[in-house]
């Protein structure tokens, strides 16, 4: 826990309604997070990609714009749900309990943070998203949509932000030098952001296909929290501190 964990809390409390309300949370966050909070790093980087698309909602870039907006909406909603339910001790996602917990780490990169929490918000937030999104505008989740066709054409502005904070949060938490050579590189390397969108859509397919049957949904969002988790804590793995030997 942190000192200023109210009042992260506080600004949790509105339910925002729109994209410049969601950049509006985000940056009421990061100008109470320190950097020595690995919360910062997620944050800072959601916040990046928030702007980055509304820019190009703005600009009308895609088929259904509305749709994508309403997407941003829902999706940025289940991260501050996580995030105050943890503060306040309620239950939330086993996946982003990992992050939470680990949030005061020193040996954990500032990268690492901002992928666990993608891991997350992506593994287990975002078919969720989906679905409420198609509820809200009275569509559904399909790959032959122009909805879909949206979905994937922020790829290109995704990456490009992502490979960004690869190069840039690829030092430890307080900001010091990371080993030469550690496990981080492959880590890091194995990830794949439009591989983990894609299983995203098809598991808002699974889930919207089972809504109906109450009991199997809850089961099969129970096993992705899992596996989401492992994979979570697998990102947050510390680095190790490399001690020089004399004379070595």
């Amino acid at each position: 826990m942190f000192p200023y964990d109210s009042e992260l809390l506080q600004a949790l409390k509105g339910q925002p309604a729109s994209i410049p309300e969601v950049l509006a949370t985000m940056r009421a966050l990061d100008e109470l997070i320190v950097d020595g909070d690995g919360l910062k790093w997620f944050n800072w980087l959601y916040m990046q990609v928030t702007g980055a698309v509304e820019e190009r909602v703005v600009q009308g870039e895609f088929h259904d714009p509305s749709w994508l907006a309403e997407l941003d909406v829902q999706f940025a909603k289940l991260y501050f749900e996580a995030m105050a339910n943890w503060l306040q001790g309620k239950p939330a996602p086993g996946c982003w309990t990992a992050l939470f917990a680990q949030r005061s780490q020193s040996a954990i990169a500032r990268i690492q943070f901002s992928m666990a929490g993608m891991n997350a918000h992506i593994n287990h937030d975002l078919a969720l998203a989906i679905n409420e999104t198609c509820r809200a505008t009275k569509t559904w989740p399909r790959h032959q949509s122009t909805q879909y066709q949206d979905y994937t054409g922020v790829y290109r502005t995704l990456n490009g932000l992502v490979d960004m904070a690869k190069a840039q949060l690829m030092v430890r938490l307080l900001g010091d030098s990371l080993p030469p050579v550690s496990h981080l590189e492959e880590t890091v390397a194995a990830w794949n952001l439009a591989a983990a969108r894609e299983a995203a859509w098809v598991n808002a397919e699974v889930l919207w296909s089972l809504s109906a049957t109450t009991g199997l949904s809850a089961k099969y969002l129970k096993t992705l929290d899992g596996i989401t988790t492992v994979a979570g804590k697998a990102l947050l793995v510390p680095v190790p501190v490399v001690i020089a030997v004399a004379g070595a």
